[in-house]
């Protein structure tokens, strides 16, 4: 009953979006049609550069004024470049986004943008990543729209690179990613000596498990670029951790492994999409340290076990230095 349900809105809502974009595209026919222009094509009046990614060819306005993101990843990556979009996907996951989103009109949750929304926004350039390739053929009936690859999070510097690219703007992304560079030499300065003794442990409390993030993680890029090691247990590359746990960024551990996640410091969290998850999550991390073999980690020990914010499963340059501003934090200016 309830599959059945849920199906009938789905396809109510496509349904409905289906007769908006018809209804749409009638008017502008019926407005502007003088038998030279097809129907969705776009205008022959505005300049355009072509651009080829793998969902296929985009014409890019050379004067875009509103831009709409599907996914917090391009939308944090349109901010680090200077450019505020009109709408964009928003979820109260990632926290550290939320001071740039106040003006910013939501679409809709993660894998979920309001393709209604976007109709309503009149977007003139729609960035996206190739997991939304389901929406592309509406999409790009509404305004230009690309689609990054994103093989994983650890390959966020060259889905920033790709991004600028399509947005004309590599002069702010190199600024950005130099900064990025600059600040880790100044971390790498300051650790002196200590930052070839110490091991860093990352874990993620999940409502149901518990994740230990690898080398080629998010995070863990950013913790290879500050010069800071891991873990046997975390020190695997994206390729051999795919093989090996048929993840490439992230393995999971039980009780009875968790000293897997132990080192010199252990950086933790517990974000999840939802407060009521969140809230799990938490109890779960509780309960964790009331466990023996947790108690036991050499970290735990030392109290050098840190409660740190989503950003530490970010996937931009935005992310990338709120972690930089921990690693001041917890490993320089911690007493």
């Amino acid at each position: 009953m309830n599959g059945s349900y849920i199906k009938f809105k789905t396809f109510t809502r496509w349904w409905r979006f289906g007769m908006t974009i018809f209804c749409t595209l009638m008017f502008a026919v019926a407005c502007h049609y003088d038998g030279s222009i097809p129907v969705n094509s776009q205008s022959t009046n505005t300049a355009c550069r072509s651009v080829e990614y793998p969902a296929g060819m985009t014409c890019i306005p050379n004067k875009f004024e509103r831009v709409v993101t599907l996914d917090e990843n391009s939308l944090e990556n349109a901010i680090a470049l200077g450019i505020k979009p009109v709408g964009s996907v928003i979820s109260n996951f990632s926290s550290y986004l939320q001071e740039h989103v106040k003006k910013v009109k939501n679409i809709g949750q993660n894998n979920e943008p309001n393709l209604e929304n976007i109709l309503r926004i009149k977007p003139d350039l729609i960035l996206g990543l190739d997991f939304q390739k389901r929406i592309y053929s509406l999409t790009s009936k509404i305004a230009p729209t690309v689609l990054f690859e994103f093989e994983h999070s650890g390959k966020w510097k060259e889905v920033f690179t790709k991004v600028s690219v399509v947005l004309g703007k590599q002069e702010v992304a190199q600024q950005a990613m130099d900064r990025y560079y600059r600040r880790l030499e100044d971390f790498k300065q300051q650790m002196g000596d200590d930052l070839a003794n110490i091991q860093v442990s990352v874990v993620r409390v999940y409502t149901d498990n518990i994740n230990l993030y690898l080398r080629d993680s998010f995070c863990g890029t950013v913790l290879q670029d500050a010069g800071l090691s891991r873990p046997e247990s975390q020190n695997f590359t994206a390729s051999e951790a795919e093989k090996l746990f048929k993840n490439s960024i992230q393995m999971s551990v039980g009780n009875e492994l968790i000293e897997k996640a132990d080192g010199d410091v252990i950086f933790i969290w517990t974000g999840e999409n939802t407060s009521q998850a969140t809230e799990t999550a938490l109890k779960k991390l509780k309960q964790l340290k009331t466990n023996p073999l947790w108690q036991n980690l050499k970290a735990v020990q030392n109290n050098r076990v840190y409660l740190v914010p989503d950003y530490w499963i970010g996937s931009g340059i935005l992310a990338a230095n709120a972690i930089i501003d921990d690693l001041f934090k917890y490993l320089i200016n911690s007493p």
